[in-house]
């Protein structure tokens, strides 16, 4: 009996033995390459998305966004989002930014131009990338679009003023005085605004402006136009898109058409617009986010501006109006 329990310790002396010298009676991430990379690929990231307000065009972007992140591989169990929402307040917006600067976060994504100057503004220490900023460096967000330096890059939504007041002879040949309606406190509508003046002044139109600091306003705006131009044209503009439906139903009510800068107007009712795609703005920001994620500097990815733009008329506006639609391939119709 002494003689087998002698035998047993031995054998296990030298089981002990083998592990050691050996590896056979361990399975580390150490002595497993592909364990150690596993354990990494269980990182999970936390993106904030800050908006002034919402709107249909903010929620698509932000869709195509969350999309595009869970397409390149960031499912839930790898990526949450927490949307935090001004509801149209700018104290509230900086509000919002000065806690980001506290919070661990991976990734904020602000969307469109007010939001993106606030974050940027508050100098969050996780990087940033905007979502459809008209002018990064007009904004002050960037020095280059080439070179981002403030630790901030995305998409820019290049706004085709030239190719809305084309669309607009099109649909409305005999328009002449164009009244313009927007937010003194947006940077992107103040300068779209000067590119829209611009290209009337060469073009032989005549303008009249109105403005506004906030989405109560709008109504009575419009209504000082609507008497005395032939139609209102609206820039990238967050506070006048919450309120669209409000000018459209003045200008239904003097016979005049709406011409908007992005589909969401037109799908409250604008008569039409040219404008890049919300979808490919969110998914492009999506994918430069990814590059982030994988080590890419900020500073060497580039801003970058689209400029494949969707032609996009509501035909119960049109109808309204009086106005036949001309055949053009490209023409997307909506309102039917």
């Amino acid at each position: 009996m002494k003689m087998k329990r002698k035998f047993l310790a031995m054998l296990m002396v030298i089981a002990m033995l083998c592990a050691v010298l050996t590896g056979c009676g361990g399975n580390t991430a150490e002595s497993d390459p592909q364990a150690s990379t596993d354990a990494g690929s269980t990182d999970s990231y936390k993106v904030a998305i800050v908006q002034l307000t919402d709107n249909g065009a903010f929620t698509e972007m932000i869709t195509a966004f969350q999309n595009k992140m869970r397409e390149l591989g960031y499912d839930e169990d790898k990526m949450t989002f927490e949307i935090k929402n001004a509801q149209g307040s700018t104290a509230t917006l900086n509000s919002i930014c000065s806690q980001l600067k506290n919070e661990d976060y991976d990734l904020i994504v602000p969307i469109v131009t007010p939001a993106t100057q606030a974050v940027v503004n508050a100098e969050v220490s996780a990087p940033v990338v905007f979502i459809s900023v008209t002018s990064p460096v007009g904004a002050g967000v960037m020095t280059s679009l080439e070179k981002p330096d403030k630790n901030a890059t995305g998409t820019s939504n290049i706004v085709p003023v030239d190719e809305i007041f084309k669309l607009g002879k099109q649909l409305t040949p005999d328009m002449q005085d164009i009244g313009i309606l927007y937010c003194t406190g947006e940077e992107n509508a103040v300068q779209t605004v000067a590119k829209a003046k611009d290209y009337l002044e060469q073009n032989g139109y005549s303008y009249t402006e109105k403005t506004v600091t906030n989405s109560s306003e709008v109504q009575q705006a419009a209504m000082a136009l609507a008497g005395s131009v032939d139609a209102i044209y609206v820039p990238i503009d967050s506070t006048l898109q919450t309120a669209m439906t409000q000018v459209v139903e003045v200008a239904n009510q003097n016979n005049i058409p709406v011409y908007g800068s992005d589909p969401v107007m037109v799908q409250s009712g604008a008569l039409a617009s040219v404008s890049c795609s919300n979808t490919q703005l969110g998914e492009k920001s999506a994918q430069m986010a990814d590059q982030i994620l994988k080590g890419t500097p900020v500073s060497e990815i580039p801003a970058v501006e689209l400029t494949d733009y969707q032609y996009v008329v509501n035909s119960a506006t049109a109808e309204t109006l009086g106005i036949e639609l001309p055949d053009m391939e490209n023409l997307v119709i909506i309102g039917d």
